[in-house]
């Protein structure tokens, strides 16, 4: 992997990443099953219920895997609705917004809502799908789902780059965030992370350690297009790469 160096692979953290994996899809399955009535009830049950799921699964990586997920900047996060565009390197990247966000919604691929139980949880909690070969006509429906959601008082949250990147890999900033937040007016809270030095983007090994997510001072609305790309992407890659140093 891009500028990472790792010890040999030993049998106890082998089997500690297949445990993981069996654990972090099988609660899915069961509390999927045991949560169904609340798909026929208000959002906010469904979207409690996925933010139990990431707050167990993120128990059991640290208790199979040895790999503790740390927080930091909460105080970053300004109140109310935001924008929040956040570094993408592993699915580990999915869990940590339901634990500092009051209220979050993802901006994610269309292709994963036909999957069973993930599909269904994630439409309950109005998640806001992209066809990422749709073009201006898949924009703008994810512009009026994200100005949808920040009048409901909730987090939108992007990955910029559209996929997970493996660490120290060039960036690769998607236009779909500058639209987004010229249309929602709200402050953009970039999030840094170096948590692919520890779930990398394909296989099934975990590495131990501490991924970090570090929630940057938020960029004000009104910019220019230009200067708010510039911004948001100096901001994160430089946050991740000290990150990724440390």
């Amino acid at each position: 992997m891009s500028g990472l160096v790792r010890a040999r692979v030993g049998p106890l953290q082998a089997v500690g990443s297949v445990l993981f994996t069996v654990w972090m899809f099988g609660l899915a399955i069961v509390m999927g099953v045991v949560c169904l009535p609340l798909l026929l009830g208000a959002r906010r049950p469904a979207s409690r219920a996925i933010r139990q799921w990431s707050r167990w699964v993120l128990a059991g990586l640290n208790l199979t895997s040895d790999i503790q997920v740390e927080i930091r900047g909460v105080e970053n996060l300004p109140p109310g609705p935001c924008l929040v565009a956040a570094k993408h390197q592993a699915m580990l990247d999915i869990l940590p917004p339901f634990t500092y966000l009051d209220d979050p919604v993802f901006v994610l691929k269309r292709e994963l809502l036909p999957i069973p139980i993930f599909g269904w949880f994630s439409r309950k909690a109005k998640m806001i799908p992209i066809d990422r070969g749709g073009a201006a006509k898949a924009l703008r429906g994810m512009l009026v789902a994200a100005s949808e959601a920040i009048s409901e008082g909730r987090q939108v949250v992007i990955f910029p780059e559209g996929t997970r990147r493996e660490p120290g890999a060039e960036p690769d900033y998607q236009p779909g965030v500058a639209g987004l937040y010229r249309e929602l007016g709200v402050p953009c809270v970039p999030v840094a992370t170096n948590s692919g030095r520890f779930w990398p983007a394909h296989g099934l090994m975990r590495w131990p350690g501490v991924a970090v997510v570090e929630i940057l001072p938020p960029i004000p609305p009104g910019l220019k297009r230009a200067e708010f790309m510039r911004r948001l992407q100096d901001t994160v890659e430089a946050a991740s790469s000290r990150l990724l140093a440390e």
